[in-house]
């Protein structure tokens, strides 16, 4: 009988909170890629099972980011757009040959797709998704994830804007915009849904302004943000999507926007859905007045705590220059006149569009020390850490790489309160933050940057540390200094490989690492397929049987999430 392929993690101590073991000392087995139950005593003693001794070391699943900006035309839009990014003493990812080989790449705000792959490995982390890319567009993030190495990936696609799903929104023809979805979904390989300021991006492009009420009218089509929110969640529900629809609201960064948002929940009306980057779209105070502006994290987090359908991510704002992308285009024109820098736009005919604004957030300038206080409000005020997410937006908020820096604020508060005597002395009369005294255990931190984004993703196979999960393992050296532990892994294992040893990055071009590309393959009425033919055939430049992504542009490993009723 053939012998197998055993590694053991020795003697580390582990934080799984999806299989209930909360800093347990105990031995971790892999085989092919993935954990399995510990083998029978002979088995143990062969000699060629590989020993990692994990003595005093902390082990965690890899991470797993459910919200960033990493591919697609807009990111590539933004490294071209800010070549300073690139020069201003920006550490630069080198090619490397001693430990194998890796690709040279540059960083800063937006890094090129070799270094973002290396930064996220070296920082702990082995999934990150995608959360805006138009269907148009899927082919091109499609073959940017086959550049980015050592991270598996996923995407989610551009519905909310979508002339389509507009247009039988209006219609009330629920069905065939379930179909439609089901379609689209398969032919671009992405994963979700992505609705971004519904009906408020077609306006903007139709040089009608914008959408800043659930009920108000879509230019030329008629339906309304409220219909487009609760159709296509309603559409992710019928068809069992392992992740509801990815929720970014109308008026987000403006203040007084809380009330839009709790609208939104309550239109939902028991839908399920992920609202994305909660901390831009939970300010009070008066439109276009700066002065009013406050907090209004307590109120909707109170309705978050008492729906359990809602599922956030945060959005939480660092301080420094960085890059704002996102796909709500008339947002990108509203930084632009604020800040009064730069910025592009650019439309994806029938589907999309985006803004693209540099911007700095600064400590003591009030808005942005609030936007900072009400991310940490967030996590601190949401008593399920099941239902919550780490995000910074990246880079819309800042870097993933500030994931450290934000444990360590949840972590010890008399760090935060540090931090947050440093701001602009206005804040705490506008916030909560100075009287949450909650600090977060390690256990809860793998649960919001591993075990709950994976699950909210639908993710069987990540986040958790039980037989059958992808060997996808991060340790850490323990250190009371939370920032200096989580920068700096002592070795991250992807798939069963040791990718990061003492912050060195392993590859070897003549063998990469493998990594996957996550989708889902909805049922759908292939009857309706002719009816989305002949519509592209007559408004789309491209020809119906010219728009799926063709198989080989995927990655070499495919992962089905499954769309299942048990799905959640």
């Amino acid at each position: 009988m053939a012998r197998r392929d055993l590694t053991v993690l020795e003697s580390g101590i582990v934080h799984d909170p999806a299989n209930g073991i909360d800093g347990v000392v105990k031995d971790l087995w892999m085989e092919n890629g993935k954990i399995i139950s510990p083998p029978a005593r002979l088995e143990r003693d062969e000699s060629n099972v590989r020993r990692i001794d994990a003595t005093g070391y902390v082990v965690m699943p890899g991470g797993v980011d459910i919200h960033s900006h990493i591919a697609g035309p807009k990111v590539n839009l933004a490294r071209r757009m800010r070549p300073e990014d690139k020069r201003q003493s920006i550490p630069v990812e080198r090619r490397v040959s001693a430990f194998g080989a890796t690709r040279s790449g540059s960083t800063g705000s937006v890094p090129s797709t070799f270094a973002t792959g290396y930064l996220y490995s070296g920082l702990g982390y082995t999934t990150a998704f995608d959360a805006a890319i138009a269907p148009l567009a899927a082919r091109h993030a499609h073959e940017e994830f086959r550049d980015t190495p050592l991270i598996d990936k996923g995407f989610f696609i551009l519905l909310g804007n979508n002339h389509y799903v507009l247009t039988q929104i209006a219609k009330g023809e629920r069905e065939r915009l379930r179909a439609f979805a089901g379609w689209i979904l398969q032919a671009a390989g992405a994963h979700a849904i992505k609705v971004v300021n519904p009906g408020g991006v077609e306006a903007w492009k139709s040089g009608m302004g914008n959408i800043h009420s659930l009920d108000e009218p879509v230019p030329h089509f008629g339906c309304t943000a409220r219909q487009v929110v609760t159709g296509l969640a309603q559409a992710a529900m019928d068809m069992n999507l392992p992740h509801p629809i990815h929720l970014h609201c109308n008026n987000l960064g403006l203040p007084g926007n809380f009330n839009t948002t709790l609208g939104t929940m309550r239109a939902l009306e028991g839908r399920r859905a992920h609202f994305t980057h909660i901390q831009f779209h939970s300010y009070g105070g008066e439109a276009l007045d700066q002065s009013t502006f406050c907090s209004k994290a307590p109120e909707l987090a109170e309705w978050f705590n008492n729906h359990p359908e809602i599922t956030v991510d945060v959005g939480q704002v660092m301080f420094g220059e960085t890059t704002s992308m996102t796909g709500d285009g008339p947002l990108g024109y509203f930084l632009h006149k604020v800040t009064g820098r730069r910025w592009t736009s650019a439309d994806t005919e029938l589907e999309a569009g985006c803004g693209i604004v540099p911007i700095t957030y600064r400590e003591k300038k009030l808005v942005h020390a609030l936007q900072w206080a009400i991310g940490l409000e967030w996590y601190l005020l949401a008593r399920d850490p099941w239902r919550i997410a780490m995000s910074t937006d990246h880079p819309n908020g800042g870097s993933f790489l500030a994931y450290p820096e934000i444990i360590a604020l949840l972590m010890d508060r008399g760090y935060r309160n540090e931090a947050l005597n440093a701001t602009h002395p206005g804040v705490k009369a506008r916030c909560r933050l100075a009287d949450l005294d909650r600090e977060y255990t390690l256990n809860e931190i793998a649960i919001i940057t591993r075990a709950a984004p994976a699950r909210m993703l639908g993710l069987a196979t990540k986040g958790h540390l039980g037989p059958g999960a992808d060997a996808d393992i991060t340790l850490y050296q323990p250190d009371h200094d939370k920032r200096r532990m989580f920068a700096l892994p002592r070795m991250v294992i992807k798939a069963g490989r040791l990718v990061v040893d003492d912050g060195n990055i392993l590859s070897d071009e003549s063998a990469p690492h493998p990594t996957r590309t996550w989708m889902v393959r909805p049922d759908f009425d292939r009857d309706a397929v002719p009816d989305i033919r002949t519509w592209f055939e007559n408004h789309y430049t491209l020809r119906f049987d010219n728009y799926p992504v063709e198989r080989e542009r995927l990655a070499p490993v495919e992962a089905l999430a499954p769309c299942e009723k048990t799905a959640r």
